[in-house]
């Protein structure tokens, strides 16, 4: 199979575009889950503390020490002196001593900790401890508040993202700004599977539904990180890496977003 393709950060490093997520993946079961990713070929995890599994993805990963791994500070750990508590606390479950990535979970505006919580992870950064460091479900004010107190971009937003709901503005903010964007729940929970337009193109292109939505991630210039647990679905999702969309088919993909798309929690009040 393919070789994973890589986007460049914003702070020299690249990161591999297709990834495994391992969100629901039980901690007695991640290490098979993981390991099984890289036989396939992932050189991507991701992980966080709020998954209750850094122990089994850590187990996992034990013999492919440079696979690209990625975990989350949670909103409980929000705040200067806790999230450099929690970050630790995320590297002695992993079994690390650093990671690739490390991103806040939530903004959650109504805490009012991000800016602190965000020059932690400067601080992580600075230490050795994270190569890199980036957000998650950020929205364009969540993204300037933290930019504008610390002059530090971060390198990468993991925000829900998937055909029915694409995110093209918050998209158009992180050109600007030189952010990567990370789709999570990029098959939209597997309802998009089920979409007749995938469908009708996952029958010309001879390839399973999953492997057409997550390669109209990559030629949009995305990151993405799908979850799958058993075997063949792992291998059904990697097969993003070996074909490509018309521009036809991308446009026909395109044309599926939708105002009320969004799957999971808003984070204007979450957390």
């Amino acid at each position: 199979m393919s070789k994973t393709p890589a986007i460049p950060l914003n702070d020299g490093r690249t990161i591999p575009q297709l990834g495994f997520g391992t969100w629901q993946i039980p901690d007695e079961t991640a290490a098979d889950a993981v390991s099984t990713a890289i036989a396939v070929g992932y050189e991507l995890v991701d992980t966080a503390a709020i998954y209750q599994n850094e122990r089994g993805v850590g187990k996992g990963l034990a013999d492919n020490p440079d696979t690209w791994l990625t975990t989350k500070i949670w909103n409980e750990s929000q705040g200067y002196d806790r999230a450099l508590r929690a970050m630790d606390k995320c590297l002695e479950r992993l079994g690390r001593d650093s990671v690739d990535l490390v991103l806040i979970h939530w903004p959650c505006p109504a805490r009012g900790l991000a800016v602190e919580t965000w020059k932690a992870l400067v601080a992580v950064r600075d230490a050795g401890k994270a190569k890199s460091i980036g957000v998650s479900n950020f929205r364009e004010q969540d993204l300037k508040t933290v930019i504008d107190a610390t002059g530090v971009v971060p390198a990468l937003n993991q925000v829900e993202l998937h055909p029915a709901f694409q995110q093209r503005e918050l998209r158009d903010v992180h050109e600007k700004l030189g952010i990567v964007t990370q789709s999570w729940s990029p098959l939209g929970q597997g309802g998009a599977m089920t979409n007749p337009v995938i469908t009708g193109i996952a029958r010309e292109c001879d390839r399973p539904a999953s492997a057409v939505i997550l390669r109209w991630h990559l030629q949009s210039g995305l990151c993405t990180i799908p979850k799958a647990t058993g075997r063949a679905h792992i291998e059904a999702n990697f097969e993003a890496l070996d074909f490509a969309l018309s521009d036809d088919q991308m446009a026909r993909i395109d044309a599926l977003d939708e105002a009320g798309g969004r799957i999971g929690p808003d984070p204007a009040d979450f957390g």
